[in-house]
């Protein structure tokens, strides 16, 4: 009898060293993979001059990261050894962790692997083809005092702030609206939501034809202006740098500095391009809200109405706080989405005019790929990480803020 438990121990201890051995040899592959080396043809040429290169000029990284997965290696091993003697949960483990094998290889291979590259070059001078340079934190200070990346959290953060809260009140109320009874509710329905479902490449493509000076949304205001005996003088909605406050304050007959570019609010052509954010966004939302809506029990607005209640306070005192969670869960995506806007940018205005649509992920794309100048990975991931710590203060201030209570829900 205790030759089999000495037995059994043996063999566990085995399987829980060659669980070690697995998964410690697939990290260490996925970090040789992503190991920050020169991008040359002699480099990537053959495995052998792969090997070398990474020896020569990223063994700090190799380091690093190979102690960590030790530490992951360390504590499979422990699960394994735990969860071995018994054969129904040594049945369970194995059949999870097949099912799960592709999804996290995938996901350590290019999600946790390139987090971990673009933290370590953060710290680093590189430009892809030569051998990174540690610099400390040099890349991180030159991002907050460049004006650039200072303008582009001024954009970014103008852009957040009217974005999300304009399009979940269009979501709520539209929801409101499609929850209600009337004719054709699945038609509009659809015909509401076909702007979230169609690609935003072609959506900007197509407000950038309605923004041109000769498009839809000029003509169409010049036939109003006519119906009132009025010129109207074509606006380069997408070229017009003067931000809204700068207008108000010269048709005051005053004059923002310069300097001061900060204090002129949200330019003319970042507030077309948020115009067509809620417009491809807010029906996404809608969805959610809809969702929720149905899920409200009818008999609180019956027993509301028995007591007088207006529909108006019916919303206010029943709906709006039995859809608090979904607000929140809203205006997160919204804040997380609108802080990492790209795409629109990069298709009609390429972060003009004179930067007031620039934001930081597209500051991280021209320094990364060195689209205005030498290529600077280093930069461009400092500000990666900016952005990121940034975006979590922000989610984590939201669900404190407006998640309290919302248990009693």
């Amino acid at each position: 009898m205790q030759a089999q438990k000495t037995s059994s121990q043996g063999s566990t201890n085995l399987v829980a060293i060659g669980a070690f051995v697995l998964v410690f040899g697939v990290l260490f592959v996925i970090t040789l993979t992503n190991a920050p080396v020169r991008s040359t043809a002699q480099v990537t040429e053959t495995l052998g001059a792969y090997l070398t290169e990474v020896r020569t000029t990223a063994m700090p990284f190799l380091i690093v990261v190979g102690l960590l997965a030790a530490g992951v290696a360390s504590v499979a091993a422990l699960v394994v050894r735990r969860e071995w003697p018994d054969l129904t949960r040594r049945r369970a483990l194995i059949a999870g962790y097949s099912f799960l094998a592709p999804y996290l290889l995938v996901t350590l291979t290019f999600t946790v692997g390139v987090i971990l590259f673009a933290l370590y070059i953060a710290f680093t001078q590189y430009e892809i083809y030569t051998t990174p340079t540690f610099v400390g934190l040099d890349n991180f200070a030159q991002a907050l005092k460049s004006k650039d990346f200072q303008q582009s959290l001024h954009n970014v953060l103008w852009y957040a702030f009217i974005v999300t809260i304009a399009q979940t009140t269009i979501a709520i109320a539209l929801a409101v609206l499609l929850n209600t009874p009337m004719r054709f509710r699945q038609f509009f329905r659809t015909i509401f939501y076909a702007p979230s479902v169609t690609s935003s490449v072609v959506i900007t493509v197509i407000f950038v034809w309605l923004y041109l000076k000769t498009g839809y949304i000029n003509l169409f205001l010049d036939r109003v202006w006519n119906l009132f005996g009025l010129e109207y003088k074509a606006v380069d909605w997408l070229g017009n740098p003067k931000g809204l406050i700068q207008l108000v304050v010269e048709a005051s007959g005053g004059k923002i500095p310069s300097q001061q570019w900060y204090l002129r609010g949200p330019s003319v052509a970042w507030c077309a391009l948020m115009v067509q954010n809620i417009f491809t966004t807010a029906p996404t939302f809608m969805i959610m809200f809809l969702a929720a809506l149905q899920d409200i029990n009818p008999a609180l607005y019956e027993a509301a109405s028995i007591d007088g209640a207006s529909g108006w306070q019916q919303f206010w005192k029943i709906t709006l706080p039995l859809l608090r969670p979904i607000v929140v869960l809203v205006l997160v995506l919204s804040t997380i989405g609108t802080l990492q806007i790209f795409d629109q940018v990069y298709l009609a205005t390429a972060g003009g005019p004179l930067g007031t649509t620039m934001t930081p992920v597209y500051l991280v794309f021209n320094e990364a790929l060195g689209k205005q100048g030498p290529i600077q990975m280093g930069y461009a991931s400092a500000i990666a990480f900016i952005l990121a710590v940034l975006i979590f203060i922000f989610t984590f201030v939201q669900r404190r803020v407006i998640e309290r209570g919302t248990e009693m829900y």
